[in-house]
């Protein structure tokens, strides 16, 4: 299984940005995936969550109201909507994908599957 994140980019503060991240490769044991950030000198924490149906959302309380994660499960894509970005988004956002199961997670070790991430900079 390979994750491909792209869409990442320098944005002003209010603006928006929009990842997407592309899976391949033995797709069909994929159910829950997610998106984690990494920020300079942290650990990587848990942005948005997804089950395989979209019933399921859950976000940090960061990004929350501001953050929007959809997929399309033809197209194998895992998207990330950024809108009312803030400085404090700036970070290496990273796709990840739970094998066989559905529930979201919120640790990084909960996730089997890993894209190389993404740049995101946000300017005030």
């Amino acid at each position: 299984v390979q994750l491909v994140e792209s869409g990442g980019g320098l944005v002003q503060a209010g603006g928006s940005l929009r990842l997407s991240c592309v899976a391949s490769g033995r797709t069909a044991r994929l159910y829950s995936m997610a998106w984690f950030r990494l920020v300079q000198e942290k650990e990587r924490e848990f942005v948005a969550g997804i089950d395989w149906s979209g019933a399921s959302t859950p976000y940090a309380d960061s990004v929350k109201g501001r953050f929007t994660i959809s997929r399309d499960n033809a197209k194998k894509t895992v998207y990330l909507e950024m809108e009312s970005m803030k400085p404090e988004d700036t970070a290496i956002y990273y796709c990840a994908a739970r094998a066989w199961e559905n529930t979201v997670g919120f640790l990084v070790s909960d996730y089997d599957y890993w894209g190389q991430g993404t740049q995101v900079t946000v300017s005030s």
